[in-house]
């Protein structure tokens, strides 16, 4: 049966009609495309919709469009949202509809379970469960440009196309094997809205400061913190504002005077006199009265004593043959910062050592640093031995 053709939607009344004939669906799949490289905020251009026997590409931007029957139909809880690496089109729908979609399944992590290795990719999973193939040549189209050509409708249909018999044949899979509580756990990160804000009193954290300066550390939270709420603000990407090396050099610095700010590298005379400059060296004075108690703990202090190489390689080895044996992506399991952890304390507060993680790899990590299990090879295979 040949694929319905995608459908342009402009007009309020027919995204409404749309909406309500999908709510009728067990499960719709949805994509969105949006613009982000000027703005802070995404804006939103076109969602992609499709459910059992269409496929429609609904124009955002048109004039007078009313996206509300939208947020209904994303908010309905006996339609499942399908998307692929979910993560930016959710952020786009909380901040427009102000809620998560939900329910919700995200097939770039259901297949990491599924064991199609660490972020597969949309378009090698359609080659694996759909037998298609995907244009990719207009993945980089400016989509707040109207009118839309064909080439790109088409192109934006087919990201939620193909999306049906992937999310299909995955969850076949998933329920066969017994997974699909496996993914419900890890959708549960997903439909928390605090996964997609950033706070701007932890903005500092993403610059990842190798030193043990707590005052340094806290002129660098104050510097961050003010350049994500000022970002936020005006509405430009933060690198845009200031860029991190720069953030860096200001912290390093702590300068008190517009003069002083305007010699860090990538700090303009304008805006060092400005408003903002004046705003920014507010927040660095304030920062440099906080007591020491006030300061924040470098991040290497928060997670203990230095983990063995030794015993980090180990567990990698540990976790390398637990994602072989289940057939599951190893970074699903753990990643470097879980493993350092596991390294360096008893029994640290990780997912690894949560739910399913914790009976595929957690348990026998646990085991392995206190000397009940230990590492073998039997053929070409890695062998678990238990000495309890």
């Amino acid at each position: 049966m040949p694929e319905p053709s995608p459908r342009l939607i402009t007009q309020a009344a027919e995204l409404a009609e749309l909406c309500e004939r999908l709510r009728q669906e067990p499960f719709v799949t949805v994509d969105t495309e949006f613009m982000r490289e000027r703005t802070y905020w995404p804006e939103l251009c076109v969602v992609q919709l499709a459910g059992r026997d269409e496929v429609a590409v609904v124009d955002a931007e048109a004039p007078g469009m009313d996206l509300a029957p939208l947020g209904d139909l994303l908010a309905d809880p006996a339609v499942v949202k399908v998307f692929h690496a979910a993560r930016q089109d959710v952020e786009i729908f909380l901040l427009k509809f102000g809620a998560v979609p939900t329910p919700l399944f995200d097939t770039q992590i259901a297949a990491m379970v599924a064991g199609f290795g660490d972020q597969a990719s949309y378009d090698s999973l359609v080659r694996a469960l759909a037998g298609a193939s995907i244009d990719k040549a207009h993945r980089f189209s400016d989509w707040s440009a109207r009118p839309l050509s064909k080439a790109q409708i088409e192109y934006a249909a087919g990201d939620v196309t193909h999306l049906r018999q992937v999310y299909l044949r995955l969850r076949e899979k998933l329920m066969a094997e017994g997974r699909l509580d496996w993914v419900a756990q890890e959708m549960d990160a997903l439909l928390q809205p605090s996964t997609y804000i950033t706070e701007p009193s932890e903005a500092w954290e993403r610059l990842k400061p190798k030193t043990t300066n707590r005052r340094f550390l806290g002129v660098l939270r104050a510097a961050a913190a003010w350049r994500e709420a000022e970002a936020q603000r005006i509405n430009i990407p933060r690198g845009r504002l200031v860029k991190d090396e720069t953030l860096l050099e200001v912290a390093a610095t702590a300068p008190t005077t517009a003069d002083q700010l305007a010699r860090a590298r990538g700090i303009s005379e304008g805006f060092a006199r400005g408003k903002s400059g004046a705003s920014l060296l507010a927040a660095i004075a304030e920062a440099k009265t906080l007591p020491e108690e006030e300061l924040p703990q470098p991040l290497e202090a928060r997670r203990g004593a230095g983990a063995s190489p030794a015993l980090v390689a180990l567990l990698k080895v540990l976790l390398a043959a637990s994602a072989e044996a289940h057939h599951v992506a190893p970074k699903l399991l753990a990643d470097s910062e879980d493993l350092e952890r596991l390294a360096s304390e008893a029994e640290p507060e990780i997912r690894a050592l949560q739910g399913w993680r914790r009976e595929v790899f957690g348990e026998d990590a646990l085991a392995l640093k206190t000397g009940r299990l230990a590492l073998g090879v039997a053929g070409r295979r890695v062998r678990l031995i238990r000495t309890d």
